[in-house]
């Protein structure tokens, strides 16, 4: 039975990965991104094994948070300092630009062999493969074996650096950020969409609602949200 990863398995993975080769191309602005992510690690107490994995992460669409929904994401648990950040951010509320990002793995594309060779030669062959078939959202990570899944958080993390800037402008450009009735004009639009997608299937009434509460409208939207309740119950 395999043991739950430790702060220190976590940090030890981070630091020991290197992004061998990014996407080329920024995530989606308004849709999700297939990264097609390819990973190279030496088995651990097994000199010249090497496994290569190779699958899918969609990265999901960006989200605009309002700095109060932010603020009430990272207050619990810090100190004075963190609380005096959060005023700055709602007296700021205005001018403050906060995207979310978020990815889940894609499993049925998932699979992972082993070789017996060097590290070097073994990324050498993938980047060759990968070069090949010029797809501008592959990626190549060089990590550790176990837990290598944390490997991807620093690869996602080196995708939302070479990506937010082009999201924001091309959000920008639609006007997506404009204050509309107290909210970003594009946090309205994603709770249409959750309406209308709440109205469709009842299963998503509850993501409704906490959409809602985490951006602190939920009482504008409450006589809307209970007819909805009341006509899928």
């Amino acid at each position: 039975m395999s043991k739950q990863p430790t702060q220190f398995d976590f940090w030890y993975a981070v630091n020991n990965t290197e992004v061998v080769l990014a996407p080329s191309r920024h995530l989606e602005t308004f849709g999700n991104t297939l990264i097609n992510y390819h990973m190279v690690s030496e088995l651990m107490d097994a000199p010249s094994q090497v496994r290569v994995r190779e699958g899918r992460m969609q990265a999901l669409r960006p989200q605009i948070v309002t700095p109060t929904a932010y603020s009430s994401m990272i207050l619990e648990g810090f100190g004075e300092q963190a609380e005096k950040y959060i005023e700055w951010l709602r007296e700021h509320e205005d001018h403050v630009r906060i995207l979310r990002y978020g990815y889940t793995l894609r499993q049925e594309s998932f699979s992972e062999h082993v070789v017996t060779d060097s590290l070097g030669a073994v990324l050498e062959r993938v980047k060759s493969d990968v070069s090949g078939r010029k797809d501008p959202f592959s990626a190549i990570i060089k990590g550790v074996d176990a837990p290598w899944d944390v490997c991807l958080v620093r690869l996602f993390w080196q995708v939302i650096q070479n990506s937010a800037q082009a999201n924001f402008r091309e959000m920008a450009a639609k006007r997506m950020f404009e204050i509309q009735d107290g909210l970003p004009h594009g946090v309205r639009e994603e709770i249409e969409g959750a309406f209308q997608a709440a109205a469709r299937d009842a299963g998503l009434l509850k993501a409704l609602g906490r959409l809602l509460q985490q951006h602190n409208v939920f009482d504008q939207y409450q006589d809307r949200f209970f007819a909805l309740v009341k006509g899928k119950g």
